[in-house]
């Protein structure tokens, strides 16, 4: 029997993007899907798109009524909870996040769902995300982690033709990426302290905490437009979210020690993080998000350390110092 698999759109003012996603849906080649579409109480016509398009077109439904849903939120919550309130809704085995400005090639959810079925001890499967704009460039194949609390997309701005082959990663990019749904329901889902930006970073780190993988699957193809929602790729909220998120990552999932041992580093990191920001005129940005990210400490729930665990955290630690290096390596070559 086919596995089922849900496929959760947040969306928030995503009409320019919509109906290319959900068409690119139509055209999978893998067909045993339902689509829920968590609508954060969107000011433009997207939700009347998808009735008018989607749900009828002349007296034929394209989209089955128990094949997509639409849950309609009345304020902005924000990705995390969007997310969630999907998942909670999800009838499938596999949960696929994907974002509205996201088009999937034919076979993307068939080849996801491959990869994943080879290992029980998968968490997720991102895509190959390809920019849109530039369909020669990839946009992202698989997030990494720095001991200096930074993290980056794998491959970025690289020719189409790198990454060819499937590789493990620290995070999976929640912008098309499939999950284990009973994986999600062990560990939990994603924090809603986290309202945007490096949500599945952290819930990726908390997946490997328990010895879980999470992979990036070259042959599932997306086509990713990129800031949809926020408009560019710094602006004032996303720098004091981001800044928020750089605290709260490290010190929900570090057991004290290992915080210990590598603050002098995440120190160095906020440090550059700051004067790559105030030079480029986000300093104060910067220094809010950054102390609201201190301030909101007390209301996140640290992961539990257990000592079965310990394997796991001394792995994370060598990819955090692997990934650091990485980073500096790619840095300096596309420098030449």
């Amino acid at each position: 029997m086919r596995k089922l698999i849900s496929v959760i759109i947040p969306n928030y003012n995503g009409e320019k993007f919509l109906c290319d996603c959900l068409e690119s849906l139509l055209n999978q080649s893998y067909g045993n899907f339902e689509v829920i579409i968590v609508d954060n109480n969107s000011s433009d016509q997207s939700m009347n798109i998808i009735d008018e398009i989607f749900f009828k077109c002349s007296n034929k439904y394209i989209f089955d009524q128990k094949k997509l849903s639409i849950i309609r939120n009345t304020e902005n919550l924000g990705f995390s909870k969007a997310v969630n309130q999907g998942i909670l809704a999800s009838k499938g085995s596999f949960v696929f996040l994907l974002n509205n400005d996201v088009i999937l090639e034919e076979k993307c959810l068939a080849n996801l769902l491959n990869n994943i079925s080879e290992d029980d001890n998968l968490f997720s499967v991102q895509a190959k995300m390809i920019q849109s704009k530039n369909r020669d460039l990839i946009d992202d194949a698989g997030d990494q982690y720095t001991i200096l609390g930074w993290a980056y997309k794998r491959g970025d701005g690289s020719k189409n033709t790198n990454y060819t082959k499937n590789s493990e990663i620290f995070s999976s990019c929640a912008g098309a990426a499939l999950y284990r749904k009973n994986l999600l329901d062990k560990i939990g889902y994603f924090d809603e302290n986290f309202f945007a930006y490096m949500e599945d970073v952290d819930l990726s780190y908390r997946a490997k905490i328990f010895g879980f993988k999470n992979m990036y699957c070259a042959s599932a193809i997306v086509y990713h437009i990129g800031s949809a929602t926020t408009g560019s790729k710094y602006n004032e909220f996303k720098v004091r979210l981001a800044a928020k998120n750089n605290i709260l990552v490290p010190y929900k999932n570090m057991p004290l020690l290992q915080l210990l041992c590598n603050l002098p580093f995440l120190i160095i990191g906020f440090l550059i993080k700051y004067l790559f920001f105030f030079s480029n005129g986000y300093g104060k940005q910067f220094c809010t998000g950054t102390f609201e990210g201190i301030n909101a400490l007390r209301n996140v729930k640290k992961v539990e350390f257990k000592k079965n665990n310990m394997i796991n955290y001394i792995r994370i630690e060598y990819e955090l110092i692997m990934n650091t290096i990485r980073y500096f390596f790619l840095k300096l070559k596309f420098k030449r």
